[in-house]
């Protein structure tokens, strides 16, 4: 039997066609990666945008369609032991480690210093910090350590300019960054790099038409991100000649002007 050469990669919070991590899967697979995505459709049911049903399928087809094998699974991250039995379960069904991770699944539902309660700050931190810490730690106890890895955090843009009414969303989610500054040089050694992207304000279905009005002046280029330009950027990150970078936070988001930005486009 031929050995698989392409890479397994794995991308959580994937659910929507138009969102960020099923463009992620959809470039990881038409360069050298199979996709394992995981869903959490529940969560999708409490956003104004609601659930995508046939998502899943749909992204999985697209995977396919661009010459990667997909495997799909709905995991809950709020649950502490799902990042572990996520990793034996795709040990047990594929066979292969995964060389390739990518936490992108996030909660992000919106308050601020005048509304937060602790049950919310609780629930932001158990997806956004607790499950990429236990994700990441899972991913290097199951790389074999003749094997290369690479792992890429999505991350926010809270340190670009203030975000107060998403303050649970950025408390938590600043771990994504954080976490890369402490932990890249231990992993190196493992050679695994860990870096955060920021994608910017990005189109994945949340924008209404007021808030591109209000966004597209600030993008010197003219128009909103698109999750296929986070895409291209977190697949650059995942690529085996990027072995040289880590501990870095890429800002890809089109010289995106923060509204406290003096900066103005000429």
């Amino acid at each position: 039997m031929m050995e698989n050469k392409r890479r397994l990669a794995l991308v959580t919070g994937v659910s929507r066609t138009n969102g960020l991590g099923a463009a992620i899967s959809r470039k990881l697979a038409s360069e050298d990666c199979d996709v394992v995505f995981t869903s959490w459709q529940a969560y999708d049911d409490e956003m104004d945008w609601g659930r995508e049903t046939a998502g899943p399928e749909a992204v999985k087809q697209d995977i396919e369609a661009a010459g990667g094998k997909a495997y799909h699974y709905e995991v809950n991250l709020e649950d502490p032991e799902a990042p572990e039995r996520l990793f034996h379960q795709i040990e047990a069904d594929i066979r292969r480690p995964v060389q390739v991770l990518v936490n992108n699944a996030c909660c992000s539902i919106d308050d601020s210093i005048q509304t937060v309660t602790a049950d919310a700050l609780d629930r932001h931190y158990q997806v956004n910090t607790r499950a990429v810490v236990m994700m990441i730690q899972s991913f290097v106890r199951c790389l074999p350590r003749d094997k290369e890895g690479r792992i890429v955090n999505i991350a926010t843009g809270w340190s670009r300019g203030q975000m107060p009414e998403e303050l649970s969303y950025v408390v938590t989610k600043s771990a994504a960054e954080t976490i890369v500054h402490s932990i890249h040089s231990q992993l190196a050694a493992r050679h695994i790099t860990l870096n955060a992207l920021n994608p910017g304000p990005t189109d994945t279905g949340w924008m209404n038409a007021s808030v591109k009005k209000e966004l597209t002046p600030l993008f010197p280029g003219g128009r909103i991100g698109m999750p296929e330009d986070a895409a291209r950027a977190a697949a650059f990150l995942c690529r085996e000649e990027s072995s040289w970078i880590t501990g870095q936070v890429l800002h890809s988001e089109g010289g995106f002007l923060n509204r406290d930005d003096p900066g103005r486009p000429l």
